[in-house]
């Protein structure tokens, strides 16, 4: 696989933004052809385009696109660069070099589903025509896809609570795994860790009481307790049907995402916790 490539997909998995730096076009002398191509992260640069100060420019330039998306400015729309080697940069190639810089930037929307049931493949289903990165972690092997959709990750481990860890920072977490045991054990990593404005467990009011009082149990405070939405999905929507509970968790997702980018910081944690149970 060509470098570019594997730099990409491995700052994508770690939710990392990036630039592609490409050669658009090499005029006279200059120090590599068109096609050539780099990667200009953060805190790191993969390939090059010939070094010195077209190089150096070059970065510049990405990571100024970098900083303004960072600070939540729109930069999706490609740059082109128009570099006389001579003149502009004090190299004595002499030639011109045009650059095309694309952002590359992670999903701003990650979604964790615990389980490979029947819930879970129905709910992964829909997520997978949203826009939206989908972690799905489960420990059978057996039950996940080996050619998962388009933007979904599959996990296996065999201890998927430790799996929260590395997880992207505020990504949602939905947890309907095959094991009361194992449900409870991902809700309290989730809690734990603090990060996750949205921590469903599927379940019924009657699961809800009794995973209350085992968090409690564990240390989990009556504010974490309060992040955990359990039943899952949006007020309304009756059913059992695995196509119906996935549905109306995606709902309740996509609503509190859109609260949240409108709403005051908290806002959306008031929402009304969703009745739609399993």
């Amino acid at each position: 696989m060509t470098d570019w490539i594997s730099a990409l997909a491995e700052l994508s998995a770690a939710a990392r933004p990036a630039v592609l730096v490409t050669v658009l076009r090499a005029e006279g002398s200059t120090p590599r052809e068109a096609g050539t191509k780099m990667v200009v992260a953060e805190d790191a640069l993969h390939g090059t385009i010939g070094g010195g100060h077209l190089e150096l420019e070059a970065v510049t330039l990405a990571r100024a696109i970098l900083t303004r998306a960072r600070q939540g400015e729109e930069v999706a729309a490609p740059v082109v660069r128009e570099l006389a080697l001579g003149p502009s940069l004090g190299q004595c190639c002499g030639g011109r070099t045009t650059l095309l810089l694309e952002p590359v930037l992670p999903v701003r929307w990650n979604v964790a589903v615990f389980g490979a049931g029947h819930v879970g493949k129905a709910l992964v289903k829909v997520l997978a025509g949203l826009p939206c990165a989908v972690t799905w972690i489960d420990s059978r092997a057996d039950e996940l896809p080996a050619h998962p959709p388009a933007g979904v990750r599959c996990v296996v481990s065999e201890s998927p609570e430790e799996e929260v860890a590395s997880l992207p920072d505020g990504a949602d977490v939905v947890v309907m795994t095959h094991s009361h045991a194992l449900d409870l054990a991902v809700v309290d990593a989730a809690l734990r860790r603090g990060v996750h404005a949205y921590v469903g467990v599927i379940g019924s009011r009657t699961k809800r009481g009794k995973f209350v009082q085992r968090l409690a149990a564990r240390g989990r405070s009556p504010e974490e307790l309060g992040r955990m939405t359990c039943p899952v999905g949006v007020p309304g929507i009756r059913g059992k049907h695995p196509g119906v509970i996935a549905v109306a968790v995606a709902a309740q997702l996509l609503e509190r995402r859109s609260a949240s980018e409108v709403a005051p910081r908290g806002a959306a944690a008031d929402a009304t916790p969703a009745e739609v149970s399993s």
